[in-house]
C-alpha cells in the first residue's frame, strides 16, 4: 500500500483515480458520459436529503456552543453520525436517503467542531476527548436523561471519535458501533506524509462548482450526487468577500490608504495585501478547516484504536474500502468473532459517498440481524460471507 493511500485514513483522498461518469446513488461507474455531454458540478442544498436541520446548544465550562445536525426519520433507533477530518455532516447526504428507505431509523448527522456550520468558544481543540464529549453532550441536550437506542456510525476520523464516545459510556443508550474505513496500524502508518498531502491540496477555489468539480476529478469523492451536496459542508467564502465586485472595491480600498500613508512609494505591506487580495478575489472560496494545524491530535485520534473498538461490549460492524487496511489487533478480533466485517471494493476512502448504497445495505442488515430496527419497502437482508 502506497503513502498516499494510507494517508486516507485522515479523511481525504483515495489514491485510485475517479472512473468517469455523473454520480448516481452509487459510483460513477455505472454511468458514461457521451462526448460533448458536460456533467454538471452545480451545489445542491442538504434539503433534498434531509428533512430538517437544527443547532443544538451545549453548555460548558468555556461557554455556549452550537452544534449544526440534520435529522431525517421520525420512528425506530438514532443512528448518529460522525463524519471524517475535514467533511461535513452532509457527507452522509446520499447515505441518509438510502438507509431510510431501508430500515425503520432515525438519522442524526452532526457537524463536529470546527467542521461545518458548527460554532464552538474554543475551535482549536479538537483532542480525542473534548470531541467525544461533544458527542455526548449534543445527545444529552437534544434527548435528556432519556435517550433513544443509539447506534453511532463513523468515518475515518469519525470512526475514532465514535469509538472513543462508546469507550467512555457516553452515550447511556448506546445500542451499536460502526467504523468505516479506521484502522488504527495504516492510520498511524499514514501520519508521517500526511502534511505533505495536504501542502499538496489547492488552497482556494474559484467557485462551489470548481470545488465539486475538484473533489470529483481528483478522486476525493467518486460519485458526483454526493460531491455536489457534500463539498458546500468542506469550503467557506474568504472572509470579506462577498461577490467580484465587493472584492474589488477592498482591493482599491487598501491600496489607497496605503498611498496616503506613503505618498509616492509602494510599500511591501501594500503588495502583499493587494496580492492576498486578489487571490482571494479570483479564488474566493477555501477549507473551513486548516487540517495542518491539527497535527497534534492526530496520534490521539487513532492510537490505542483497535483494542478500543475490541473492548466496547456492544454489536460493532466495520466497513472497508480494502481487506489490506486491517492490522494485526483487528485481524485476530474478527477471526474471534468479535466484531462483523465487510469489505467494499472498488470505492476511495469515502466509501460511504462513493457507494452509499452499498454501506446502506450492510448498516441495514446489521440493525435487522441484531434486531434493532424493522425494515420496510421489501428490503431483504444480504449476510456478509465475513
Amino acid at each position: 500500500m502506497s503513502a498516499l493511500e494510507k494517508s486516507m485514513h485522515l479523511g481525504r483522498l483515495p489514491s485510485r483515480p475517479p472512473l468517469p461518469g455523473s454520480g448516481g446513488s452509487q459510483s460513477g461507474a455505472k454511468m458514461r458520459m457521451g462526448p460533448g455531454r458536460k456533467r454538471d458540478f452545480s451545489p445542491v442544498p442538504w434539503s433534498q436529503y434531509f428533512e430538517s436541520m437544527e443547532d443544538v446548544e451545549v453548555e460548558n465550562e468555556t461557554g455556549k456552543d452550537t452544534f449544526r445536525v440534520y435529522k431525517s426519520g421520525s420512528e425506530g433507533p438514532v443512528l448518529l453520525l460522525l463524519h471524517g477530518g475535514g467533511h461535513s455532516a452532509l457527507s452522509w447526504a446520499v447515505f441518509t436517503a438510502a438507509i431510510i428507505s431501508r430500515v425503520q431509523c432515525r438519522i442524526v448527522a452532526l457537524d463536529l467542531r470546527s467542521h461545518g456550520e458548527t460554532k464552538v468558544k474554543n475551535p482549536e481543540d479538537l483532542s480525542a476527548e473534548t470531541m467525544a464529549k461533544d458527542v455526548g453532550n449534543v445527545v444529552e441536550a437534544m434527548y435528556g436523561d432519556l435517550p433513544p437506542p443509539i447506534m453511532l456510525i463513523g468515518h475515518s476520523m469519525g470512526g475514532a471519535i465514535a469509538v472513543h464516545t462508546a469507550s467512555s459510556n457516553l452515550v447511556p443508550s448506546l445500542l451499536g458501533l460502526c467504523m468505516i474505513d479506521v484502522v488504527e496500524g495504516t492510520a498511524m502508518d499514514a501520519l508521517n506524509s500526511m502534511q505533505n498531502f495536504l501542502r499538496g491540496r489547492p488552497k482556494t477555489f474559484k467557485s462551489l462548482e470548481n470545488a465539486i468539480e475538484w473533489s470529483v476529478k481528483s478522486g476525493q469523492i467518486r460519485n458526483l450526487e454526493s460531491a455536489r451536496v457534500s463539498m458546500v459542508g468542506q469550503v467557506r467564502q474568504c472572509e470579506g468577500i462577498t461577490s467580484p465586485e465587493g472584492s474589488k472595491s477592498i482591493v482599491e480600498g487598501i491600496i489607497e490608504e496605503e498611498e496616503e500613508d506613503e505618498e509616492g512609494s509602494e510599500s511591501i505591506s501594500k503588495r502583499k495585501k493587494e496580492d492576498d487580495m486578489e487571490t482571494k478575489k479570483d479564488h474566493p472560496y477555501t477549507w473551513r478547516i486548516e487540517l495542518a494545524k491539527t497535527e497534534k491530535y492526530w496520534d490521539g485520534w487513532f492510537r490505542g484504536l483497535s483494542n478500543l473498538f475490541l473492548s466496547c461490549p456492544i454489536p460493532k460492524l466495520l466497513l472497508l474500502a480494502g481487506v489490506d487496511r486491517l492490522d494485526k489487533d483487528l485481524t485476530i478480533g474478527q477471526m474471534q468473532g468479535k466484531f462483523q466485517m465487510q469489505v467494499l471494493p472498488q470505492c476511495g476512502h469515502a466509501v460511504h459517498e462513493d457507494a452509499p448504497d452499498k454501506v446502506a445495505e450492510a448498516v441495514a442488515t446489521f440493525l435487522i440481524r441484531h434486531r434493532f430496527a424493522e425494515p420496510i419497502g421489501g428490503f431483504q437482508c444480504v449476510f456478509p460471507g465475513c
